[in-house]
Formats: C-alpha cells, sequence, structure tokens
C-alpha cells in the first residue's frame, strides 16, 4: 500500500481501503502462533506539505496464553495515525515542542510504502499478556499439567531456603 506526495497535494484527500498480508513483515514466532489478513480503512490528507494518514486496523491474531499456553484467538483494533513530511530530519530547537517532533516521520522519496508502519502498528498493539480467560490457573511448576483440565496433586508449598533445615525439627516419627 503506497502514498504518492505529488498525488495526494493534487488530490486533497486519498481513502486506501482493503486488505494487506504482511506475512513478510511479521513473523511467526514466540507468543504470536498465526495471523490474518490485514483489514485496511484509512483517509490520507495532505496538510501543509505533509501527509496525514488516519484510520484503523483490524487483524485476527492467535497467541500463546501466557500461563497455560493454550492458543488464544483474538481480533485487534487498531486506530492508525501517523504524519509524513518529505524531507530531511530537523535539528531540534529548544523552542520547538519535542511531542510534536516526535509525532512527524521523514520520508525522502515522493512514495511512502505503508506496510512497514502497518506492521509495527498492529505489533505494538497486541495483547502484552495474552490470557486465555481471566481466571486462567495456568500450568503446574512442577509436573506441567494444566490446572483448569484437572488439580494434579502437586505440593506447591514454597519453604524458605534458610528455614528448611527446621521443617525436619517439626516432623514426628
Amino acid at each position: 500500500m503506497f502514498i504518492h506526495l505529488k498525488d495526494l497535494a493534487a488530490k486533497g484527500s486519498i481513502r486506501l481501503e482493503g486488505q494487506e498480508d504482511l506475512s513478510g513483515l511479521i513473523a511467526v514466532s514466540g507468543d504470536l502462533l498465526s495471523f490474518g489478513q490485514l483489514q485496511v480503512q484509512l483517509e490520507a490528507r495532505s496538510v501543509e506539505g505533509a501527509a496525514d494518514v488516519d484510520g484503523e486496523l483490524a487483524m485476527d491474531v492467535e497467541q500463546s496464553c501466557s500461563r497455560c499456553l493454550t492458543p488464544v484467538k483474538t481480533h485487534v483494533t487498531v486506530p492508525f495515525h501517523e504524519t509524513f513530511v518529505k524531507g530531511e530530519e530537523k535539528a531540534i530547537d529548544e523552542e520547538t515542542d519535542e511531542d510534536d517532533e516526535d509525532a512527524v516521520l521523514y520520508v525522502s522519496e515522493d512514495r511512502i510504502d505503508l506496510k512497514p508502519y502497518l506492521a509495527e502498528s498492529v505489533m505494538l498493539s497486541l495483547p502484552f499478556v495474552p490470557l486465555c480467560r481471566k481466571d486462567c490457573k495456568g500450568l503446574c511448576p512442577s509436573c506441567g499439567a494444566d490446572r483448569n483440565e484437572r488439580e494434579c496433586g502437586c505440593k506447591t508449598d514454597k519453604v524458605d531456603p534458610r528455614l528448611a533445615g527446621l521443617a525436619n525439627f517439626f516432623k514426628q516419627e
């Protein structure tokens, strides 16, 4: 998905809608098990020589539950806003607000490939700790059994190693 700055300046605004395949930009590894096509609904506007792109992204993803490792399917909806300016990045003056400077992305060509920016927005909005459900009990640290399916009966009492020698003191023989 590309934006041509000259075309955008001539038209004033452009709607960008459709599906994008991000399989070349997003790797399936770790917690991300799979993902679908990215649904894109964006509008690009020419504002004072800059391309202001706003809209919404949506994607179905499958991640591992962070407690029990079962697959969790999630529909992620991401608001998207970026401002692109053709030229080189300027040195930040003391009078210039740094937040305004961070919001602008400088590009060197007239044609902007949006795919890397779309992939970055989606990856940053994925759940950091995906859960299959709020009360997920996770896996047993001793035997590895899924505690959501059954209780394993493993002893999970933690004894302070400094006091472990006293545990035998109170045992009755």
